[in-house]
């Protein structure tokens, strides 16, 4: 089957004329037409039917086209299978406020001319990024599956950094005082992380953390987003979260938050960044290569246990570890 012909058929169908299929292609309508009749003679279906305004698809048309769209991307992704480099990178983020794009955002004001492009899967389960990373849709994802043996073969995992995680407070809060607090000192205060999706690797990172230092972590209530957090954080007196250093947060003047870092240990979420283990993206390495060229956590530095921390000597601890960063 020529699947020029399969193109031009799509496009024909999303437009609804063949002249305007034409422009888009940088084509005749007479090449179009001539596609479109060879294809209904190999298909021995007719698939458009012509109207004042255009073209319409016929009942064995309407069949044909969500077949027909997963031609053109399956030749798509195949072309990219072997020439990835003449396309932008598609990496996928946790939110576009995360510190994972907050550094890809730097990373691209310092290389102005590369092709990026930034999405967000919005989906909690990794696993959804690995189908998403096997099919095509994107190259890379900043994701973890905290299980190694649960990683499809065909895809690596390289752990590239880690964020130190702060305590978000209001004005009112008790701690809102403090210079640094650590883990012994959050003990009896109400953490609140809302909407930690199930299977998520935030979900495991936090029952290790808790477990590691008796914290209250408190992943109760529906999640209304970033602004509904900010907003119940400055009205109240004993509830507070936590949030990356490197996230991006915007709130109010009159809210009056404070942001406190969490010492000895520093508590660190590791960030892995998942992708092909055959021909990955050529622009890939130097993305790994910058994050990893970011300062690392100070030290002493606590970590769940699946990554391996850079430039780090374990000690054991409690569902973790704590390293001693050289």
């Amino acid at each position: 089957m020529d699947t020029e012909a399969v193109r031009t058929f799509v496009l024909a169908a999303e437009v609804g004329q063949f002249q305007h299929a034409a422009d888009e292609l940088g084509v005749t309508q007479q090449a179009v037409s001539k596609r479109i009749a060879a294809l209904e003679r190999e298909l021995e279906a007719r698939l458009f039917t012509r109207t004042a305004r255009g073209v319409e698809l016929t009942i064995d048309g309407q069949a044909f086209l969500p077949h027909a769209r997963g031609i053109v991307t399956g030749v798509e992704r195949a072309i990219n299978a072997i020439r990835p480099d003449t396309r932008a990178l598609r990496i996928d983020v946790l939110g576009f406020r995360s510190g994972q794009a907050v550094v890809l955002h730097d990373y691209w004001r310092a290389h102005p001319g590369i092709g990026l492009d930034v999405v967000t899967l919005k989906a909690g389960d990794p696993h959804v990024a690995v189908a998403a990373i096997r099919a095509g849709d994107v190259d890379a994802s900043f994701r973890t599956v905290t299980d190694p043996a649960a990683l499809p073969r065909d895809l690596e995992m390289a752990h590239v950094i880690d964020f130190p995680l702060e305590l978000l407070v209001g004005p009112r809060h008790p701690l809102a005082s403090a210079r640094t607090l650590t883990p012994a000192q959050l003990r009896r205060h109400r953490i609140w992380v809302p909407g930690i999706a199930p299977r998520s690797e935030w979900a495991d990172f936090y029952d290790q953390l808790a477990t590691a230092f008796d914290l209250r972590i408190d992943g109760a209530g529906p999640n209304f987003g970033v602004e509904a957090l900010l907003e119940t954080l400055a009205e109240s007196a004993d509830v507070a979260t936590f949030v990356g250093s490197r996230d991006r947060l915007v709130w109010p003047t009159t809210y009056g938050l404070r942001r406190v870092p969490v010492v000895n240990p520093t508590i660190a979420y590791p960030q892995s960044l998942i992708f092909p283990r055959t021909n990955p993206h050529p622009g890939l390495r130097a993305i790994i290569d910058y994050f990893r060229g970011l300062a690392a956590p100070p030290e002493p530095a606590w970590v769940p246990s699946w990554p391996t921390p850079r430039r780090a000597v374990h000690r054991p601890a409690q569902a973790g570890s704590v390293s001693s960063l050289e």
